[in-house]
C-alpha cells in the first residue's frame, strides 16, 4: 500500500498559528485536538478554516504536494480564476494561520488507530497525536501509463477536465484518449469546445456501430492506432507518435486515469471505498466509520478546486455541529 507523504519544506513550515508567520520550530506541545485533518490542500484548509472560526483545536498534517502541483494555472474558481495553484494554497495557509487554535505539522502520517476517546495518528518521527474527530482530505494518486512523455504533460496539455482547461484550449486541435462508452461520452463533451477533435482508442475500437456513426456525423475522427509516445516541449504537447511511426499534431488531449487513494490510513481504520475507488461518504461527509469524515478529491470524481473548497467548508461546519451535539 502507499505510504502517505505529509511533509512540507522548512521554508513552508507553519508550526504555531499564533505567530502568523513561518517558523522552523516544532509545534506548541499540544498532542490532543478536537480534530486532526490529514491533508492540507484546498479541502483540508477549508475544513480547518471553518473549525478554526468555531474555536476548535485543529491539527493539519500536510505534504505540500497536491495532485495539481504540475498544473500551471487554476481556473473556474470564482475570485481565483487564472491563479497559480500554489498561490491559492499559500494565501489559504496564511488566512487559516490567523486562527490561533489551528496548528500545522510537517511530517508523514504513517498509521492511525481508533481509541476509546477518538483516534490516534502516528507520524514518521514516532510522535502520536490524538483527536476526537478525524478528517481525511488526502486526495488521490493518478496511475500514470508508461507512455513516454505522458507524465510530463499531465496537467499541462494532457488534461482531465474541460471546465478547468477547456476555455484555454478552445478551437485547438484536440484529442480524446479513450475507448468504448467512456471515449464516446468524453468526445461528445469536448466537442463543445472544439470542432477539430479526434478520438484515439489506442488500439481496436470497441465503440458500437451507433456510437461510431454518431461521432462521424459530428465530424469527430476516430484513430485506432496504438500510441508510442507524446512529443512535447516542457509539457506542452506537440504531437502523438504512434507505434507504426506515423504522427498526429495536437495541442491538447483529454483523458481520465485510473487512481489509488493517496492515503491508506482510512482503509486501515475500516473506511469503505465505493466501487469506483473513492472513500464512501454520506451527505454529511461521514465515512462508514463513526467519527471519521472525508472531503475533496478522495471522495468524488468532481475534481475541481472550487468543489474541494466547498466540500471542506461543509465538512468543517458539520464536524463542529456534531461536536456540539455530543455535549448535549
Amino acid at each position: 500500500m502507499l505510504k502517505t507523504k505529509v511533509m512540507i519544506s522548512d521554508t513552508e513550515k507553519i508550526t504555531s498559528s499564533s505567530s502568523n508567520s513561518n517558523s522552523n520550530n516544532r509545534m506548541t506541545g499540544t498532542t490532543h485536538f478536537d480534530v486532526i485533518i490529514v491533508g492540507g490542500s484546498y479541502s483540508g484548509l477549508a475544513a480547518a478554516m471553518s473549525l478554526g472560526r468555531a474555536l476548535r483545536k485543529v491539527l493539519i498534517i500536510d505534504s505540500g504536494k497536491p495532485c495539481n502541483g504540475q498544473t500551471p494555472l487554476s481556473h473556474n474558481f470564482l475570485t481565483q480564476d487564472g491563479k497559480i495553484p500554489k498561490e491559492i494554497t499559500t494565501l489559504a495557509k496564511q488566512q487559516v494561520a490567523i486562527y490561533k487554535t489551528v496548528e500545522f505539522l510537517s511530517e508523514w502520517a504513517t498509521s492511525g488507530k481508533k481509541t476509546e476517546k477518538g483516534f490516534e495518528i502516528e507520524t514518521s518521527s514516532g510522535d502520536v497525536f490524538t483527536s476526537t474527530k478525524l478528517i481525511f482530505a488526502t486526495g488521490i494518486k493518478d496511475a500514470m501509463p508508461d507512455t513516454k512523455g505522458f507524465a510530463e504533460c499531465w496537467g499541462i496539455s494532457v488534461l482531465h477536465c474541460p471546465y478547468c482547461h477547456g476555455y484555454e484550449e478552445r478551437s485547438e486541435t484536440t484529442g480524446i484518449l479513450g475507448n468504448g462508452e467512456y471515449g464516446f461520452e468524453f468526445a461528445k463533451l469536448i466537442s463543445n469546445w472544439t470542432k477539430d477533435l479526434t478520438l484515439f482508442t489506442n488500439g481496436i475500437t470497441v465503440l458500437t456501430n451507433e456510437q461510431t456513426a454518431s461521432l462521424q456525423k459530428h465530424h469527430i475522427k476516430i484513430v485506432e492506432k496504438e500510441i508510442g509516445q507524446l512529443e512535447h516541449t516542457n509539457g506542452k504537447l506537440e504531437k502523438i507518435i504512434f507505434k507504426d511511426g506515423s504522427e498526429k499534431t495536437l495541442k491538447a488531449i483529454y483523458t481520465r486515469l485510473p487512481f489509488v487513494q493517496h492515503c491508506p490510513i482510512p482503509q486501515q481504520l475500516g473506511c469503505e471505498l465505493t466501487d469506483d475507488g473513492y472513500i464512501k461518504i454520506d451527505t454529511f461527509q461521514r465515512t462508514t466509520i463513526k467519527g471519521i469524515y472525508a472531503c475533496g478529491d478522495n471522495t468524488t470524481r468532481m475534481r475541481t478546486v472550487a468543489n474541494a473548497v466547498a466540500m471542506g467548508t461543509t465538512t468543517g461546519m458539520i464536524v463542529n455541529k456534531e461536536l456540539v451535539e455530543e455535549k448535549f
